[in-house]
């Protein structure tokens, strides 16, 4: 009796020691798959088209993921204020690293939603939400980024609000 008391006390304390695997978190999105992946961090268009200009273009293009067995795929959100997850990738330009994320299966195209990466198994997961830190340095503390962003604005005002000259919504 005594013995298993000892295994049952000594299995619950490496339980309570041991860090959990992170796991992305479920959006409910059609075709999601929450996933950990080891890829390399590359310039979408430059893979895509040759057209790569130093480290992955700063933080002015967007950013893709390649596996291992060649299959590429866009790296179009971080973990916070839905917004892209450039600013935490570009660091690791032609790199590999580990991304645990939402990977969206839509035949039409495949997309991943980067929520934590790091660079090796035995680092820990670190949250990527870079653009929020990123934009409010370079904006000021904004209640919607979106809304007060001076680029989304301009957009707005040249384009109109879905983008197309004269196409407004209905009042």
């Amino acid at each position: 009796m005594k013995t298993i008391l000892t295994s049952i006390i000594a299995v619950a304390a490496v339980a309570c020691i041991a860090k959990p695997a992170r796991s992305a978190d479920g959006w409910g999105i059609d075709r999601e798959k929450v996933v950990q992946l080891e890829v390399t961090v590359v310039d979408l268009a430059c893979a895509l088209g040759k057209s790569c200009p130093p480290d992955c273009g700063g933080t002015k293009r967007q950013l893709g993921l390649i596996t291992a067995d060649g299959k590429l795929y866009p790296a179009v959100k971080g973990a916070t204020l839905f917004a892209g997850a450039v600013h935490d990738l570009i660091p690791y330009c032609g790199k590999k690293v580990m991304v645990d994320g939402l990977l969206i299966e839509n035949p039409m195209m495949q997309l991943f939603f980067v929520q934590n990466l790091r660079q090796s198994a035995d680092q820990k997961w670190q949250p990527a939400e870079a653009f929020e830190k990123h934009w409010t340095e370079k904006n000021g503390k904004a209640e919607e980024w979106m809304r007060a962003d001076p680029v989304v604005k301009q957009t707005i005002a040249e384009d109109g609000v879905f983008g197309i000259k004269g196409l407004a919504p209905k009042p």
